[in-house]
């Protein structure tokens, strides 16, 4: 038996592990303690569903169909006052922004010759149209942009020459093209001359019921993008591809176009010279529209002056003619009337006044002539 004296043989101690088992993978048998599943089951399905992704394509305008500006005589419209057709016209703006213009009294040949004389300048080579190149700085000038990737080959060239009644323009261009250019710029003044007149007569009968004032005169939105230039002529080259493929790149390349940057000049209203052109299209952004021109027709725009004029009535669309033909290139000319600057010169020729300071001139000048007359009349 052993003694208490006896020294006890200690266990070695155990270490105990707290640490709680990895998560079984299986799920637990027991029901959920929510009283009615059917409502989480609900709320979970519509808060978790994925929404409906908008793809481009989906915010592409839709096309309006069966929609063609009607065609306007310029006698009956402007001289004969016909209010039935200024209801027609008043319509067409305010639903599509267009309208066909005949009989305007500027011959057809008139307008094929200014834009046969405007060929040539997109004949020019490229080194010397650097010279006369668009930027922030100078409106006018040449442009160029590629439907679709500028990488794919074959990718449609078209371009633009953006002419004005400009200095600097005419003295760069009359030295890089110093045969053609003078013939250019002088048919197509005289063509711009004759369209003016036009919208001279135009712009105050589609305005008739609208008189508001011009929104330009202080300085604000309207007073910029080159007014102080007049009106402008947008001289275009269109390439012919007719293939399925290019004829899509090139719609929602205009529409996207269109949609960035709109229209670069403010103007009152757009007139359009395409002759030979298969179909216009007219793009806002909302909807754009095609249609088949009368040969021989002036198209008619709404710009984002005329918006204004009108209160909203009327719509600011952009304009475009399509070519569809046997030639390889064509061209179109697009003339921008603005209203700012004739109103301007206008307002300056009938309101020059007199300062203060040349009135006291004036006044001191009369004095002395009064006393010389009557020391002479004395001496008499």
């Amino acid at each position: 038996m052993p003694s208490a004296l006896t020294p006890q043989l200690s266990m070695p101690e155990i270490p105990v592990d707290f640490r709680a088992p990895p998560p079984s993978p299986v799920a637990s048998g027991r029901r959920s303690c929510v009283t009615n599943d059917n409502v989480l089951t609900e709320f979970l399905e519509a808060s978790l569903r994925v929404p409906d992704l908008v793809l481009p394509d989906k915010i592409f305008p839709k096309q309006k169909h069966l929609e063609t500006p009607p065609k306007v005589d310029f006698v009956s419209l402007c001289f004969h006052l016909d209010d039935a057709l200024l209801d027609v016209v008043s319509d067409s703006l305010t639903r599509i922004g267009c309208f066909q213009l005949l009989n305007h009294g500027i011959p057809t040949h008139f307008m094929d010759s200014a834009a046969d004389a405007a060929a040539g300048i997109f004949q020019l080579p490229p080194e010397k149209r650097s010279a006369a190149t668009r930027s922030p700085e100078k409106p006018w000038g040449f442009e160029e942009y590629h439907v679709g990737e500028e990488e794919e080959e074959g990718s449609e060239l078209s371009e633009e020459f953006v002419w004005c009644n400009d200095n600097e323009l005419k003295l760069k261009m009359e030295g890089i093209w110093p045969i053609g250019y003078p013939n250019f710029s002088k048919k197509t003044e005289m063509l711009m001359s004759r369209i003016e007149m036009v919208a001279m007569k135009i712009l105050p009968v589609i305005l008739k019921n609208n008189p508001v004032e011009f929104a330009g005169d202080d300085g604000d939105d309207m007073s910029h993008h080159g007014h102080e230039l007049g009106t402008l002529c947008c001289v275009y080259k269109h390439g012919q591809d007719n293939t399925n493929d290019r004829w899509a790149n090139s719609l929602k390349y205009d529409v996207i176009r269109m949609l960035i940057r709109g229209t670069d000049y403010s103007h009152s209203l757009c007139f359009h010279v395409c002759n030979g052109s298969s179909e216009f299209h007219v793009y806002s952004k909302k909807s754009w529209l095609s249609f088949c021109p009368e040969q021989g027709a002036l198209i008619i725009t709404v710009g984002d002056q005329t918006q204004i004029l009108s209160g909203g009535q009327y719509k600011h669309v952009i304009g475009k003619p399509i070519f569809k033909g046997e030639k390889e290139e064509s061209i179109s000319m697009a003339f921008l009337y603005s209203t700012q600057n004739k109103k301007k010169n206008c307002q300056t020729n009938r309101g020059r006044t007199i300062s203060l300071g040349h009135q006291a001139i004036l006044a001191m000048i009369l004095t002395l002539v009064y006393h010389v007359m009557i020391y002479v009349y004395k001496k008499v």
